[in-house]
């Protein structure tokens, strides 16, 4: 075998849990440490040792990736009260998620894996649909409030010194209802607006974005207003010369347009929106587990991780012993996109190179019929081979040796 690839300076590795977790160590061991010299900086985000440190291992991860630039990250658990109880918690801790996004004050970036054989459910979409999902604030931030009785519901803002700036009846209750508050910042706003126009521009693609600021005349209109002035001020001309161009309509036409276009763009949209059609557009394009996600902040670090969760189902019959196959794709792009940006970042063309050679050995697999049970029942090629989840993975390497010895 060829020397090993070097690896100037560390991804952030930040592993995971379950099923995910298994998954991880068998695409290191079959697939990158054969060919590289794999240098990571580890964090082990799995439940047990983030209850184990307090939860302080997910921040120190997020720093490190502030440091390093580039990180890759499994899929981990955000426990609820079974999973507090199964793992003997101290507490119901955030998702780690949500935890690095702040930090990172990231927007997320999701687009499909596409290969022949699984076609789209809308037939008209031809091209990857990067989904860029505001990642703060919104109802995911919001204050609750269960009414109980009769009574008046206010929207009230003090200043800094204590003084009554506005105040406005939100609604007058004659029973029972139920009322919520949520928030965002121009700053966090802003960040997501940079972070859609540089990824834009990094990928050469049109930008979509949308809101409801016809009903919404200040919350979502501000969104609209920043990106607009953003625009207007640092991107249009970087826009014309790249040959891309920026869109804005409300929320509800761009879900039209989006179902009759035949994709190719990127559509930024605000949290919940992002959060709701993540998954439509995923579903859509065959799988979940074919979708990739990258966490992009406007300072440009970038966390790679898979869009879906730890595969528990999996995990359960894993541990009885119980074969598995497992779909690798997402969490395999997550390292490949990882490694394509320390190299482009380090200016290491091997890197770069082995990230796209390896993408092609697995896309290859699966065209030519060799796949995991989820994507048998999705692909309308004749001719399929199911393997278990090591088995793919093995499939993979053999087309991977095959691209790099006729380089």
């Amino acid at each position: 075998m060829a020397e090993k690839i070097k690896m100037q300076n560390p991804i952030v590795e930040m592993d995971g849990d379950e099923m995910t977790r298994i998954i991880w160590q068998l695409i290191k061991d079959e697939l990158l440490t054969p060919y590289i010299e794999l240098n990571t900086e580890y964090y082990d985000l799995g439940l047990k040792h983030r209850d184990e440190t307090e939860d302080r291992v997910t921040i120190d991860a997020a720093m490190a990736t502030k440091k390093h630039r580039v990180a890759v990250k499994c899929a981990t658990i955000t426990p609820n009260a079974q999973r507090v109880e199964e793992y003997g918690l101290r507490q119901m801790w955030k998702s780690p998620n949500g935890t690095i996004r702040a930090i990172l004050d990231g927007t997320v970036f999701r687009a499909p894996i596409i290969v022949k054989g699984i076609r789209p459910f809308v037939r008209t979409w031809k091209k990857p649909i990067t989904l860029a999902r505001h990642a703060y604030g919104d109802v995911y931030k919001d204050v609750e409030y269960r009414v109980e009785g009769p009574g008046t519901a206010e929207l009230v803002f003090r200043g800094k010194d204590g003084n009554e700036i506005f105040r406005d009846t939100i609604h007058e209750f004659s029973g029972p209802g139920v009322m919520l508050g949520m928030h965002n910042t121009d700053e966090s706003i802003r960040s997501f607006a940079r972070a859609c126009f540089n990824y834009a521009l990094e990928v050469r693609q049109d930008l979509w974005f949308a809101t409801k600021d016809t009903i919404s005349k200040k919350y979502d209109h501000t969104f609209k207003d920043i990106f607009q002035e953003m625009y207007e001020k640092e991107y249009s001309e970087k826009f014309r010369e790249a040959g891309i161009e920026y869109f804005y309509t409300l929320i509800d036409d761009a879900v039209a347009r989006v179902i009759r276009s035949e994709g190719g763009f990127i559509w930024a949209c605000k949290n919940y929106d992002g959060d709701v059609m993540s998954d439509m557009v995923a579903s859509a394009y065959g799988s979940l587990a074919m979708m990739t996600s990258v966490l992009v902040s406007p300072d440009g670090c970038y966390e790679y991780e898979a869009a879906h969760g730890t595969v528990t189902r999996h995990y359960y019959k894993h541990l009885r012993g119980e074969e598995t196959s497992t779909n690798s794709m997402a969490t395999l792009f997550a390292w490949t996109g990882a490694l394509r940006k320390r190299g482009e970042l380090d200016g290491n063309t091997d890197l770069v190179n082995f990230a796209n050679d390896l993408e092609t050995a697995a896309i290859r697999t699966i065209e030519e019929g060799v796949m995991t049970g989820d994507l048998a029942a999705l692909s309308e090629l004749e001719d399929k081979k199911v393997v278990n989840t090591a088995g793919f993975l093995r499939e993979i390497r053999k087309r991977l040796d095959q691209i790099l010895s006729e380089r």
